[in-house]
């Protein structure tokens, strides 16, 4: 084996975030809506507010992060309870910077995603690459999960722009989101656009779709929601996203050689 091929496969190893699959789509859009019920459960259920929501969940964010990278290989749960962090910090940093800074949902989309897309020309810059499949070092995984948090506040602040602000409504916003990322889909099947860019974009979509589904289980009837316990929504959702990990196997994503 020559030391490039030995290369490849240490990398591959060492990869700790899964394979694309529909099982990971799966899973991060039932965990996106979890990051809605979940955020507003501890923020309004609880009454501690959006500030001190988002520093609870900031801190989970950072010390799940920490121990996904020092992890040694991937670990399914590690992984999906670091994604729920970041939706769920992503839930209530949206929420505070859209309401209680007073920039609107239109300013908090815009600067959320003008964030994103430093993150991800920072990391192409310092990389070479943002492809998931590049993602096997510490600087590599920090900037995927910093690139990751921004996009999860983005898509809570997409969605509560298109569901209120433009008037559409929770079903209508899933709807429009829902509609978007079977496009995305049909181009990686059927075009030869990025795969990066594609995931990227899916990523990004799937969060808004998350937000807008959350916010219909929980929001009162008046609202056009159903008024679902925030608590029962967030734990049914938490039990599905368990059960998938279990019986629904996923394996690491293999480095592109």
């Amino acid at each position: 084996m020559n030391s490039a091929t030995m290369k490849s496969t240490t990398q591959a190893t060492l990869s700790k975030v899964p394979q694309v699959t529909f099982v990971f789509w799966l899973i991060k859009i039932a965990a996106t809506t979890l990051g809605e019920t979940g955020g507003d459960a501890v923020s309004m259920s609880m009454n501690l507010g959006y500030l001190v929501g988002t520093a609870i969940f900031a801190a989970v964010f950072v010390a799940a992060v920490y121990v996904q990278i020092v992890a040694k290989q991937f670990h399914p749960v590690i992984y999906w309870v670091t994604i729920i962090a970041s939706t769920t910090v992503g839930t209530t940093l949206a929420d505070y910077a859209d309401r209680s800074l007073g920039i609107g949902y239109t300013g908090g989309a815009t600067l959320l995603a003008g964030l994103v897309a430093l993150s991800l020309f920072a990391w192409h810059r310092t990389l070479g690459s943002v492809s998931i499949d590049t993602v096997v070092t510490p600087k590599a995984e920090m900037f995927y999960w910093l690139t990751i948090m921004f996009s999860q506040t983005l898509g809570t602040a997409l969605g509560d722009w298109t569901a209120d602000t433009a008037g559409i409504g929770y079903m209508g916003a899933a709807l429009i989101f829902g509609s978007l990322l079977a496009l995305v889909a049909a181009a990686y099947f059927w075009t030869k656009l990025s795969h990066t860019l594609l995931f990227w974009a899916a990523f990004i979509l799937t969060r808004p779709l998350g937000a807008v589904v959350g916010d219909f289980l929980d929001k009162p009837i008046a609202k056009g929601g159903l008024e679902l316990s925030r608590y029962t929504a967030s734990f049914v959702l938490l039990a599905f996203i368990a059960a998938c990990i279990v019986f629904l196997p996923q394996r690491a994503a293999s480095k592109a050689h």
